[in-house]
């Protein structure tokens, strides 16, 4: 490399431009004398003075090589001062981490040895070089801004996982997570990092100082008088906590802040180098700017910014001489950076669009064209690594002009083919977290932001109470509010505008890779990056556990709305120069895609199961409809490897090549949270001895992904787009999805990945940033309380006066940071732009889903992720984007509303769909549907066979299924309709902690009158589905009852021992949830008794006499549980433990009196008749639980409740806001019935002998007797017994028939 090049007989690609013999004006090489000039132009000495012509030595390209030699050796002494700046180091002169011996716990370490991630509880690791005298600095790239401690410490100090650098003595550390400094002791030091700082760590071991800079700020010295002398020696050293990642920078790259005068960095720049770099950079610069007019034989200044070689074999071979020395330096990053990225920075500073620069474009040929093909490739890998870095770690101004800047550039790079292609192909994706150029950070403080000038005004709504809900009587805004409000609101107007034009440059960036037209040299930028992109789906899918592998959301979150919109745009532009094709408003995925594999879904659950399953039961049905068949050969392989697959994971450690192992398997590619460089092979350290060629850890689940029929690197445009007959990704289209063209197959498919990114992890990051907003809410009415508490002090407690004002101005500072934090946020995540994006995607899954949903038994083979997106995306728009933006306001949503509605209606109880936990997941969004008025009336407005086919759905028997969430529909649909059931909160919680207004449960009540009819309606005509689904429910009644007595007993005793016991906090949450489900199981059997009474009261329908008398025996338990004086229930609800707050009298005894009110006041007089016979035929009836429900107490408990006046007796007469006066005197009415009814029935009732009573119950007579084994029992209890079993009680034999039974005279 060092001799290359004498003369013009070069050894690189060169040569082969200069090849056009004709038309010698243009292409001959220019005459000696205008030669000599031109070269004596371009290559000036280090002076910049040229000598006069008569002095000057005569060059040639012979000579030159020779001439270039001696002006690059100049100045080269600098390198003996080099060896005096090394005093007072030792070590390595490269510095890295000490991956060896200097590190403590588990640790991630990147290949070049400069970044790390915590793996353990608190792991430490130091460089390998210290110093012992002078001024020294390195750098802290903070990738995370979790805890850690960045320092310096000796050779002697010794960490653990609880102790790191700056617990033990001579450790020195700064902690920007909890702002203090570490020596042994602690105190408060710094601001407070945040993910993308930058922290600059100085020693002074002249003066015996350390000292810390934040993004090149001084933070002021940290310590002074640290122990020097003999033997004290201190390396950079640091400790991280689990999953905190940072990089380091010792002077392998420029340190990004200017060096304090006299600071040293660790390690020597390349001075040398740097020169020889910056020589030929001005020779490539003179090469630009002087041209050669060969008519008129004289040398002319050129426009810089116009450039163009046009071929000229003199500039051609002065630039071929100059690259020769320039190229290999190239491959340096410290030269890349500091050399190769200044100048191209440079030229962007002059404004204008990036396509106003072609010089950058002449320059990428250039190198192409010059330089040897691994030296380009390592000069781009490097630039581009450089520029992710300093976009990155680059503060945040108020005109964002450093992102803007360093976007600009990546642009103008990328828009050249060649370089994008290359660095699409193995860099982008493959070496650098290239998703980190479409993240835009939130300032963690806001002043250095410069948020202050921008938003001078902060502005919080006043709209909530004191209980946290939105306040009833909005309040007039004043004057004053309303002139802050748009003051804030202009300053959120200029933050947006910033913004929106560092967004732009980051979907033009988008826009070059998704560019399908540039087919020259190979396959288009398209379709590399669709390979890229799914293998990067494919890391995030399958290392969900594992945090050092995957994408941080935020990143997710940026980059999915700047895809959507490059999507859009080419998905439009299709659309125009195709008309019949769809527009991206009218976007789905087609069935097809699901179950053709010609894309990939890895491990991913689809709707009906595993894969492979689905390819062996429905492979008839992939004939017939889709014309897909499956090879069997296929299904054999398929079904060896689900055989296989736990003998795999012992095995493959041993298959797989030793680099994969080197790494620590279950560590595969970690780094995604340190530095931008990210990637490449790692080294996973250990010091629990764990080797690093053979870990014991278990190969991770990115490794056993099984390649499919087609990998995804092996496929090419025509297996994407398809040609000549061959539908590419749109193969086995059914007989059900329209034959029209939809759009470019790669569009799909990168829609599919944009789908599968929101269900990964944008969905969790966006309730994540809500927080923000939730802090302000807080804050304010924080604030609201305190200035109250400032207008009532009295005059004479000035010290009160002062403590409130002093908390008035914390709670000030704290909103005004909050607000204009707030104001970022809802520009870059929650704006009305990304809100709309949301929706679309929303937009696309129901349509999509509704396409599968066509296809019949195919519909099994969609991705589960598609209908947890469709239920999410929905959720976000609701519950994270307003109040900033209303989901009213978006176009077309009250059809998209009612579409969900009918999905969610139509595929909570779908038999296609098997997985338990999306199962789950569509209840719980259809329970969430019925709870709000405008989502209910979606679900009214869907087709009434729907509705129909959902309430039916619903009142499936509760056995053998998830039935909670079933039930909380149903009651959800009554609530508002009840007996005292018009309650928001019950009455006892209204004056605790508020909850989360937004909370489902806490909506107000809005029934549906349709459903309840529909419910009727399918209650009274089906005589099988009545008996069954009320049977199931009286069941779940009496397990969930019991179970809730069992556990309030166990709470009683634990609370009555002497000894301090605390009860499981677990145990209090089940025993609440029973109540909580005894309570909406009997307002379910309160809405059956209101709808269709006759279910219970037309005894010619067969079971209805039997439920009744089942129904009347559970309502008489619950009474007498919960009324009787001085009983369990009373103790554990005076106790008011926390967890068990919902356990009150009310709930459970409206519910109960609504039941009976409607039995025995609100029928005809048969229907009350046979209820009140019923009822008081229970041996379980006791009057007083009825008069207890009105405060009327027994008089023996008067008597002995005498002393403790104070005592409070419940009654419904004092919950006069929740039950109305006509519903009281219904109760009234009940009691005197009940009170008359059994008096007579005492009266004549004549006593049984106890051989006559039921063996079973000992409650009734008996009055059955069972064929063939003659045994006999009650009606009731052989009646409920037949309703879940066929055996006798006592024999086991199986009964036949059940005849009356009547005691002869006789006896």
């Amino acid at each position: 490399m060092t001799s290359r090049g004498a003369g013009t007989a070069f050894s690189r690609k060169n040569y082969r431009l200069s090849t056009e013999p004709e038309k010698s004006r243009v292409t001959g090489i220019v005459n000696s004398r205008l030669l000599n000039d031109y070269l004596h132009r371009v290559f000036t000495s280090a002076d910049g003075n040229q000598p006069a012509a008569a002095y000057r030595k005569h060059l040639t390209f012979q000579n030159l090589q020779e001439h270039l030699d001696r002006l690059l050796a100049e100045e080269n002494g600098s390198e003996d001062s080099r060896d005096q700046v090394a005093e007072g180091r030792l070590g390595p002169s490269t510095v890295v981490l000490d991956h060896t011996s200097g590190f403590e716990g588990l640790l991630l370490v990147d290949d070049d040895l400069l970044e790390v991630i915590g793996h353990s509880n608190f792991g430490s690791i130091r460089a390998t070089t210290c110093v012992y005298k002078g001024k020294w600095i390195y750098e802290v790239l903070i990738s995370s801004q979790g805890l850690m401690q960045i320092g310096w410490c000796t050779l002697n100090c010794r960490f653990n996982q609880e102790e790191g650098v700056g617990d033990t003595p001579d450790s020195y550390a700064y902690d920007g997570n909890r702002v203090r400094k570490w020596n042994v002791t602690t105190t408060n030091y710094g601001k407070s990092w945040a993910a993308g700082d930058i922290v600059s760590c100085l020693i002074d071991l002249d003066e015996g100082t350390i000292a810390f800079c934040l993004n090149g700020i001084s933070l002021g010295t940290a310590f002074d008088n640290i122990t020097r002398g003999a033997g004290m020696a201190y390396f950079p050293a640091i400790s991280l906590s689990f999953k905190e990642s940072v990089a380091f920078n010792f002077g392998s790259r420029p340190l990004r802040y200017p060096l304090v005068e006299g600071y040293h960095p660790l390690q020597d720049p390349p001075v040398a180098d740097l020169v020889k770099a910056r020589k030929l950079l001005g020779y490539l610069k003179n090469v630009i700017h002087i041209g050669i007019d060969v008519t008129e034989g004289k040398l002319v200044e050129k426009d810089t910014s116009m450039w163009q070689l046009q071929g000229e074999p003199t500039v051609l071979i002065t630039l071929a001489h100059i690259f020769n020395y320039f190229s290999p330096l190239m491959c340096k990053v410290y030269l890349v950076e500091d050399v190769l990225m200044t100048f191209l920075l440079s030229i962007l500073e002059r404004g204008g669009a990036v396509e106003a620069h072609p010089l950058i474009q002449q320059l990428l040929d250039l190198m192409w064209l010059l330089m040897e093909e691994y030296e380009v490739h390592e000069c781009l890998k490097q630039l581009l690594m450089s520029l992710l870095r300093a976009y990155r770690f680059s503060p945040i101004i108020p005109d964002l002009g450093l992102q803007i800047h360093y976007l600009r550039l990546t642009i103008a790079v990328l828009k050249h083919e060649k370089s994008r292609k290359y660095l699409l192909s193995n860099v982008l994706f493959d070496v650098l977290l290239s998703v980190v150029f479409f993240y835009i950070k939130s300032p963690l403080r806001v002043e250095e932001a410069g948020l202050q000038e921008l938003i001078p005004t902060t502005w919080w709504p006043n709209r909530f109470t004191k209980e946290g809900k939105e306040s009833k009587e909005v309040k007039e805004e004043s004057a004053e509010e309303r002139l802050r409000r748009r003051a804030y609101e202009r300053g959120c107007q200029r933050l947006k505008k910033r913004i929106e034009v560092v967004e732009g440059l980051q979907v033009q960036i988008l826009k070059l890779l998704l560019n399908n037209k540039d087919r020259g040299g190979g396959e288009a930028s398209r379709y590399i990056f669709l390979n890229k992109f799914r293998k990067f789906l494919q890391e995030n899918a399958s290392n969900r556990g594992n945090l050092t592998v995957l994408c941080p959301p935020e990143y997710m979150v940026c980059f999915l709305h700047r895809l959507i919109a490059a999507l859009r745009f080419f998905w439009d532009g299709h659309k125009a120069k195709t008309p019949a094709a769809l527009s991206s408003e009218e976007a789905y995925v087609p069935p097809q895609l699901f179950y053709n594999g010609k894309v990939d879904y890895f491990d991913l659950q689809r709707l009906g199961g595993l894969l492979s399953h689905l390819k062996k039961t429905l492979k008839d049905d992939l004939a017939a409809k889709a014309n897909v068949l499956i090879d069997p050969a296929e299904l054999q392989a398929v079904t060896m490897d689900d055989l296989d697959e736990d003998e795999e994971s012992a095995t493959s450690a041993a298959q797989r090549p030793s680099a994969a192992l080197a790494i620590g398997g279950a560590l595969a590619r970690p780094g995604w949270l340190s530095s931008p460089t990210l990637g490449r092979a790692n080294r996973f350290l250990s010091t629990a001895a764990v080797s690093l060629m053979n870990p014991r850890r278990p190969l991770g689940a990115l490794e056993k992904i099984k390649v499919r029929t087609l990998s995804v690197e092996q496929r090419t445009e025509e297996d994407i787009e398809g040609s000549h007959g061959n539908e590419g990704l749109l193969l086995g289209r059914p007989p059900e999805e329209p034959d029209q063209p939809i759009t470019e197959n790669s569009l799909l498919e990168i829609l599919d990945g944009i789908v599968m990114m929101y269900n990964l992890s944008v969905h969790q990051q966006l309730g994540k940033m809500i927080g923000v907003s939730d802090d302000v809410n807080e804050y304010a009415m924080a604030l609201k309380d305190t200035e109250e508490k400032i207008s009532r002090c009295p005059k004479r407690r000035r010290d009160i006066h002062e403590e409130l004002l002093k908390s008035q101005k914390v709670f000030s500072e704290k909103l005004n940071h909050l607000s204009r934090r707030l104001a970022w946020i809802n520009v870059t995540i929650y704006s009305k732009e990304k809100m709309q994006d949301i929706y679309w995607l929303l937009q696309v899954c129901i349509r999509t889903i509704e396409h599968g949903n066509r296809t019949g038994s195919l519909f099994a083979f969609m991705p589960e992720f598609y209908l947890s997106v469709a239920m999410n995306s929905y959720s976000a728009l609701k519950n994270y984007f307003s109040p900033v933006n209303s989901m009213e306001e978006l176009p077309g949503y009250e059809e998209t509303l009612m579409r969900l509605a009918a999905i969610l209606a139509k595929h909570f109880a779908d038999s296609r769909i098997v997985g338990t936990d999306i199962r789950d997941s569509l209840m719980q969004a259809l329970a969430s549907y019925v709870c709000y008025p405008h989502s209910l009336r979606a679900v009214e407005r869907i087709p009434e066979e729907q509705r129909i086919s959902m309430m039916k759905n619903l009142l499936a028997p509760y056995e053998q299924r998830p039935w909670a969430q079933t039930n909380w529909i149903l009651v959800r649909l009554w609530r508002g309709c009840g007996f005292g059931y018009r309650y928001t909160r019950l009455p006892h919680l209204l004056k605790t902690k508020p909850e989360d207004a937004s909370l489902p449960s806490l909506q107000k009540p809005c029934p549906s009158t349709l459903l309840q009819q529909h419910m009727a309606d399918l209650l009274r005509s089906d005589r099988d589905l009545a008996p069954s689904f009320l049977n199931s429910v009286l069941n779940q009644l009496n397990w969930a009852f019991s179970e809730f007595i069992g556990m309030i007993q166990e709470i009683q005793q634990a609370a009555e021992r002497l000894e301090r016991n605390f009860v499981d906090s677990r145990q209090l949450k089940v025993c609440a949830t029973c109540f909580d489900l005894s309570v909406s199981l009997l307002r379910v059997l309160e809405m059956t008794v209101t709808l269709a009474p006759e279910i219970f009261l037309d005894w010619n329908r067969p079971s209805s006499e039997l439920l009744l008398r089942r129904l009347a025996q559970l309502l008489n338990q619950v009474l007498n549980r919960v009324t009787a004086e001085r009983n369990l229930f009373d103790r554990v609800v005076n106790l008011r433990l926390p967890g068990l707050e919902s356990v009150d009298h009310y709930p459970i005894l409206v519910a109960v009196t609504g039941i009976l009110v409607r039995l025995l006041v609100d029928t005809d007089v048969q229907g009350a008749e046979r209820a009140t016979v019923v009822l008081l035929a229970d041996p379980c009836f006791q009057l007083r639980s009825i008069q207890y429900l009105l405060g009327h107490a027994e008089p023996s408990a008067l008597a002995a409740a005498a002393p403790a006046t104070n005592k409070h007796h419940f009654s419904l007469h004092t919950y006069t806001e929740y039950i109305s006066t006509e519903e009281l005197v219904k109760v009234e009415k009940m009691l005197n019935h009940l009170s008359e009814e059994s008096k007579q029935a005492a009266a004549t009732t004549l006593p049984t002998s106890e051989e006559d009573l039921c063996p079973i119950c000992y409650a009734h007579p008996i009055s059955a007797i069972f064929r063939p084994c003659s045994h006999k029992s009650c009606k009731a209890c052989i009646n409920q017994h037949l309703m879940n079993n066929k055996d006798c009680f006592f024999c086991k034999a199986t009964i036949t028939g059940v005849d009356d039974f009547t005691k002869p005279a006789s006896s």
